[in-house]
């Protein structure tokens, strides 16, 4: 393993910026890293900042673990630690970080475990630091930490790289930035390293200004290519902003003429699209710059509330709202500014919100947001406006309702009219001066008279100062002014026309060619159409009015409130209760229903009517719908026999008695359905009373299930992060342990291992040839074992080198006649922990015979040096 370099020392921001590489990851993320790392050449130029969710409370060993598989310094990061390229840089536990002029910077978390997304926070912070030159990458891992922050990075013109989901343990993280169409290029992590060098390898053909002429009119092209696929002109967006887009995209693509993207471009419209995703900046979050939504919460608002004290109906519009973060960062911000008003309830707004991207509209609609949303709204405005999901946060159905999606090219489309507040943050600034002189006065045209605009920080009304007036310079609030005289002509989009109006044409000049003869058949039908055809209307399932046939105002008329195009609310006086019932029997028994002799009011008189009711089966296109047929029909004569006189004074009396008979009956019927209406009342409202305090138990249970399922999931992550750390450990010691195993049973030395009650804790192949040993044996105590050997005095000397940790050597025979060295020595941990004693048995048979060889010759030239007999030869 190669050693670990000391960190480098704080030192300024290098004259010459490097690319710095985020790489976030969590569950499965060690493997991810190291597919990744180990295809990272060693001298590519770029810094790499690991951000991996780590368990606060285990040791980390990430730096070991990468270390082994990188020649690159790995280095675990302390506070203010400068980045230098070539290096690897890793997060510490329970810690978040941030980079600033090239340097680290460690804070302590200010969330709870289960909400930290450190992963978004150092990506934000890369962003706003390098820039273009920010890269960011997301690996392995669960939920959505990063999604929010490769935004950032995506808005700062930097590289976004995802991790294919396909080849990532966990998908979770590389798939949620992939589907908010945050992500540049996605490849398996060992190919991201190649990916990465060859788009900020590639060199730039030119940036800003530099632009040559002939590559200005080769850009034109490549706007009207998308003008043609998309419908959208992008002609008046800033030209360095287009400019670094595309160079983004041929980086990508290794293309380094912009004549040949624009050849790239036209035989592969799918680029097309992607190039116009890329220039639409969808970057936005909730309540972006919070100090100036507090001024519009604390002052602004409270002042048109303060213009219409009975109460108001307000209107908003949010141009260029991407996904929804702000359109309900509004809708959030008015309901905490209404609830504040004594009489909370009167005031209401409607808010239209737009953007060009249709899926970012789709998106907003749903309503639905990653949990990394939750670091920009707060544990009370979750708590309050969101309803927690398995896939993030939902908008609740309150704020949902206040808010009205629709797609819109804000240079194209008409806008909306007759607003109060018109929020339009951070889009201007993409666009030329020419657009926005074009854009302000529509604005003041759209606002009521003392309307509010609500611009970006970075945003002014420029040399409008005659069309508003600012309410606060610092966080851009205006107020729309009333202009003096006659206005200048507006340029009002008007792309609702499909054709240019005509021009009037002299038709006196023009030769008068022979006159076609009238179509009688046409002529005729539209005759009996307005005499003799009767009135009649076609309605959907629920009575709204789809066609109308003839004269229907003498049966129908604009209903009083809110316009309404639905038959019934239309209905005029005695046609709207019997056309009900015979619209809902027409529709249940699928059966054609008749009214006779209706007498329907009509402008200060009466007329008869009949009605017919149709529900129509064919053709397929009218399936499903009703047509009500209106005939006028003469009032109805007496026909009958004189009635027999009655006298007036007994006729009188019985009309009388019948009357007050039916009162009676209608009194004791109204007063039964009175007590049984209080008593279902009573029912109904304890009913709900239970249901609401059930529902409130729900809601609180929902929540501590929702925090806890955060929190075991931020702590399954961790875990995986650690189980995944010990088994590289594991199956680093498994290696070593295999290879001390081969070197003692290539020694071919007897070894046993005894602990420090003597029981055998591991043996090699020779010494089980010694000592009648079985892997079964591991456990059992020395003195249980039979042996070959001829040393009874084995466990007691063991026991005095465990007492005077010192060795033990002695020779000693087996039953077979071999003779072995045997060297007892205690067992140390690395710790300096006396743990049992290791035996070793060297076999020394053939010196030990030699010996005695040498012994015997010794005492037989003894004997002759002695006794003068001759000696051996």
């Amino acid at each position: 393993m190669p050693a670990r370099k000391a960190a480098p020392p704080v030192t300024a921001w290098p004259l010459q910026a490097f690319p710095v590489v985020g790489i976030g990851a969590s569950a499965g993320g060690l493997e991810a890293l190291e597919q990744f790392l180990t295809h990272v050449p060693p001298e590519g130029g770029m810094a790499y900042v690991v951000v991996q969710h780590l368990d606060p409370t285990h040791h980390d060993m990430l730096v070991e673990l990468l270390q082994r598989i990188t020649p690159m310094p790995v280095l675990q990061v302390v506070d203010r630690m400068a980045i230098h390229p070539d290096h690897i840089y890793v997060i510490p536990p329970n810690r978040d970080l941030s980079i600033l002029h090239g340097h680290l910077h460690l804070m302590e978390p200010a969330e709870p475990r289960g909400l930290r997304l450190p992963i978004d926070s150092f990506f934000r912070s890369l962003a706003l630091d390098l820039g273009d030159l920010a890269v960011g990458v997301v690996l392995s891992g669960m939920g959505c930490d990063g999604t929010q922050g490769m935004r950032s990075i995506k808005d700062a013109a930097g590289l976004s790289f995802a991790q294919a989901p396909a080849t990532a343990k966990f998908a979770g993280m590389p798939r949620s930035v992939i589907e908010a169409g945050l992500v540049d290029v996605v490849a398996p992590a060992e190919e991201l390293p190649a990916r990465i060098a060859t788009a900020l390898g590639h060199p730039v053909a030119r940036t800003g200004e530099d632009w040559a002429d002939k590559d200005l009119g080769t850009l034109e092209k490549v706007l009207l290519l998308l003008r043609t696929h998309t419908g959208h002109d992008f002609s008046h967006y800033k030209k360095p902003t287009v400019h670094r887009r595309i160079e983004r995209r041929m980086g990508l693509h290794q293309i380094t003429r912009l004549n040949d993207y624009v050849h790239y471009l036209r035989t592969n419209p799918g680029e097309v699209d992607l190039l116009f995703f890329e220039l639409l900046i969808g970057v936005t979050q909730f309540f972006r710059d919070p100090d100036a939504w507090a001024v519009l919460r604390e002052e602004i608002l409270p002042g048109l509330f303060a213009a219409h004290p009975q109460g108001a109906d307000f209107r908003a519009w949010t141009p260029g709202c991407s996904t929804g973060e702000e359109a309900y960062s509004l809708a959030m911000t008015f309901r905490e500014a209404a609830d504040r008003v004594p009489a909370p309830g009167q005031y209401s707004l409607q808010i239209f919100a737009t953007d060009l991207d249709k899926n970012a509209i789709d998106r907003a609609r749903q309503g639905l947001y990653p949990a990394s949303a939750g670091a920009d709204l707060g544990q009370e405005r979750l708590g309050r406006y969101f309803v927690a999901e398995e896939r993030g946060y939902r908008v609740n159905k309150e704020i949902r309702e206040m808010v009205i999606f629709a797609p819109q090219n804000l240079v194209m489309d008409p806008p909306f009219t007759k607003l109060d507040l018109l929020v339009c943050r951070n889009l201007l600034i993409y666009l030329d001066t020419d657009l926005q002189r074009k854009l302000l006065p529509l604005f003041h045209y759209s606002l009521n008279p003392g309307g509010v605009l609500f611009l970006g920080s970075a945003e002014t009304t420029g040399s409008a100062t005659d069309l508003f007036a600012p309410l606060d310079r610092k966080f851009r609030l205006y107020r729309r002014l009333d202009r003096a005289g006659s206005m200048d002509l507006l340029d009002f989009p008007s792309r609702f026309l499909k054709h240019a109006p005509e021009l009037p044409v002299d038709r006196s000049s023009q030769p008068r060619g022979p006159s076609s003869p009238p179509n009688l058949q046409t002529l005729t039908g539209h005759f009996l159409l307005q005499r003799y055809v009767p009135s009649a209307v076609l309605v959907g399932p629920e009575g709204d009015i789809l066609f109308t046939s003839g004269r229907t105002g003498k049966y129908l008329e604009p209903a009083v409130g809110n316009a309404s195009m639905n038959i019934f609310a239309m209905a005029r006086e005695g046609l709207g209760v019997p056309l009900g019932e015979a619209f809902h029997r027409a529709q249940r028994d699928k059966a054609i229903v008749t009214l006779t002799q209706l007498k329907v009011g009509t402008n200060g008189g009466t007329q008869h009517v009949d009605v017919v009711v149709e529900p129509l089966a064919e053709p397929e296109a009218l399936q499903g719908k009703v047509m009500i047929i209106f005939t006028d029909t003469a009032a109805p004569e007496d026909d009958g026999p004189a009635p027999r006189r009655v006298p007036r004074r007994k006729q009188g009396d019985d009309e009388l008695a019948r009357a007050r008979n039916a009162l009676q009956a209608a009194h004791v019927e109204i007063f039964s359905t009175r007590e049984e209406m209080q008593t279902s009342q009573e029912e109904l409202k304890s009913t709900n009373e239970e249901l609401q305090s059930i529902n409130e138990e729900l809601q609180s249970t929902n929540e501590e299930l929702t925090t806890s399922k955060e929190e075991m999931q931020s702590m399954n992550e961790e875990l995986q992060t650690v189980n995944h750390e010990l088994q590289a450990k594991v199956d680093e010691l498994s290696m070593v342990n295999d290879d001390l195993k081969n070197l003692l049973n290539a020694s071919d030395i007897a070894t046993l291992f005894l602990d420090e009650t003597l029981r055998i804790r591991r043996f090699t192949t020779q010494a089980a040839t010694l000592i009648r040993l079985l892997p079964g044996d591991v456990g059992r105590p020395i003195t249980d074992i039979t042996t070959l050997l001829e040393y009874p005095e084995l466990t007691d000397d063991a026991r005095r080198v465990l007492d005077t940790l010192a060795s033990r050597e002695r020779r000693v025979a087996t039953q077979d006649s071999r003779w072995f060295n045997v060297r007892i020595m205690p067992y140390r941990t690395h710790e300096n922990r006396i743990d049992g004693v290791v035996i070793t048995f060297a076999d020394v048979t053939a010196g030990h015979t030699l010996e005695l060889l040498l012994r015997e010759a010794q005492a037989e030239l003894a004997r002759y040096r002695a006794g003068g007999e001759p000696g051996p030869p």
